[in-house]
């Protein structure tokens, strides 16, 4: 179903934006905390820098309160409208899914954010500098 070439295949797995060949991070496991955030600088496969200029990744915040909000939303529905839990409950559900899930949502963030700047580019040259 997920093939390269889609953009939710490179948001999904991780991988890099243009080729869809190597993963953006060096620890593959969003719960290895201590290295959520260290990317490599560039792709080893097409040569594609990931960090366009300093701070490029503060803009993926602003989607990771949308990505929060949809797993906030599901575990609502799950816990509220599936399971017929209590509000108490509900609130609870809603906190320890935001709690554990934070390492994907902030990946899928950072990969969403990413993937806002660079499109697929299959037969691109590794000598070729962006």
């Amino acid at each position: 179903m997920l093939k390269k070439g889609n953009k939710l295949y490179s948001i999904l797995t991780g991988t890099c934006p243009k080729c869809h060949e190597e993963s953006m991070y060096e620890n593959t496991n969003p719960y290895a905390l201590s290295q959520l955030f260290n990317m490599h600088e560039r792709c080893s496969h097409c040569n594609t820098k990931y960090k366009i200029e300093p701070s490029f990744f503060y803009g993926s915040m602003y989607v990771s309160y949308a990505v929060g909000i949809a797993f906030a939303t599901a575990a609502f529905v799950i816990a509220y409208l599936i399971l017929n839990a209590s509000l108490v409950n509900t609130f609870i559900a809603i906190v320890l899914t935001l709690i554990v899930s934070l390492p994907i949502i902030i990946r899928l963030s950072r990969n969403i954010w990413i993937n806002f700047f660079f499109k697929y580019e299959p037969n691109q040259v590794k000598g070729q500098l962006e």
